[in-house]
Formats: C-alpha cells, structure tokens, sequence
C-alpha cells in the first residue's frame, strides 16, 4: 500500500503530539462501486453498524462486501485524535488513527457473530502495530463496538480465537475492542478500491485458524 509501506511509526502518538485536522469532511461518492446502496448514512431502520480495523482497508473492505446480508461498506479513519484526516497523514503516525471499515448490514440476515468471524479469520491479530508488511500504528487490530451486546460478543470471540490460534502456536492476540469511535471517510479513490483496481495491493493473510464463532448463528 503506498505510504502504507513507508508509515513505521509503532507508537501511539499522545493527543497534544497528534496533528489537529480541520472542520471539512472528505467528500465520498453518494454509491457503492460494487452494489450501487448508499455508503454513507441515514440508512434504512433495519440496518445496523460494525465497524473493524484489520491490517490495509483496502482488501479488508473486500472481504466485507462480498459476505452476504451486509448492506454497504466504506472505508475511512477511527479511534485516532485528528479530525477529518487525509490519508498521507494517517500514515505519518500522528493522528493515532486506524484503517478501519465501516460495515452496514442487516442482522436479519447476517448476524454479528458472523461479521466477527470474517474478522478474525481475515488476519492475522497478534501483530501488535502491523499486519504483514505494512508497519504502523494505522494498521492495528480492532474492534469497534456500537452497542454493549457488540462489545460482549467481541470480547468472547477473543477469548474464543485466542484458545483456538494458541493451540497452532500462535501468541497473544493484540486486538484491541473499544466503543465505536467517530468515523471519518477516506477519500474517494479509497473507497472499494480493489473494485476498481482488481489487481490492487492486498496485504491481509490470516492465520489459517478457524474462529469458532457465528457457527450457526443465522438458525437461531
């Protein structure tokens, strides 16, 4: 990824350090390149909101899309301090911000626990301040939770992956699950970027183990 790959900053910078951003919000096409719903909100009343950071957002947005019952995504900037970022910046370490994506699906046909088991098997979440090759506090694993029942079931679903990838010899999970922080777009080349560029960089490679949440979920 771009700067991605030049971003080495491991450390968290403190909000006084942090670049203070502006008031403008990025502007963002009204579509979804892959399925034409809105990307951005109000959404219809039977959708609700996830929202994951897991390593680049390019292909991490692409697995989202593609799961069945989820609405739209986008991509964009969180639990950072800078307002309204631009992507050279987020890559410079000093917002504290993380490359996440926004995920706006119905549970009616895709529940919660599912959305964490893409997550979990999407990458690797015992990295710490990278996912592969791309280094930087952008790339950190995290969960953002909008409701309590989101954050308990993150949180179970950690202690679940983290039994099932310490028997393959993996170590400490690093994922980090707070509430939903304010989520700023990225800019509009980002948005389903490997959409548009099929043969783009894609930096996520999971371990291989297999999360044993959501297994069933849809039948309850």
């Amino acid at each position: 990824m771009f700067f991605g790959l030049l971003g080495k900053k491991s450390e968290m910078p403190n909000p006084e350090q942090a670049l203070p951003g502006r008031d403008r919000q990025m502007p963002v096409p009204e579509k979804h390149f892959v399925n034409g719903n809105p990307i951005k909100g109000p959404f219809p009343d039977n959708i609700e909101l996830a929202m994951f950071g897991l390593g680049c957002f390019w292909g991490a947005e692409r697995k989202f899309w593609q799961t069945e019952g989820v609405y739209s995504t986008a991509v964009g900037y969180a639990a950072g301090y800078t307002k309204n970022p631009t992507y050279q910046e987020v890559c410079s370490g000093m917002t504290g911000h993380n490359e996440v994506v926004l995920v706006a699906y119905d549970p009616a046909q895709v529940s919660y626990e599912t959305l964490l088991k893409v997550f979990w098997e999407s990458h690797n979440p015992t990295q710490g301040m990278r996912q592969g090759n791309d280094t930087g506090t952008q790339y950190r694993s995290g969960i953002y939770a909008y409701t309590e029942a989101q954050k308990k079931a993150a949180e179970e679903s950690r202690q679940m992956y983290q039994g099932a990838i310490a028997a393959k010899g993996y170590g400490e999970i690093t994922t980090e699950i707070l509430d939903a922080p304010e989520f700023y777009y990225a800019e509009e080349y980002h948005q389903q970027y490997l959409a548009k560029n099929p043969g783009g960089y894609c930096g996520l490679g999971g371990t291989g183990v297999t999360c044993p949440v959501g297994l069933g979920a849809e039948a309850n």
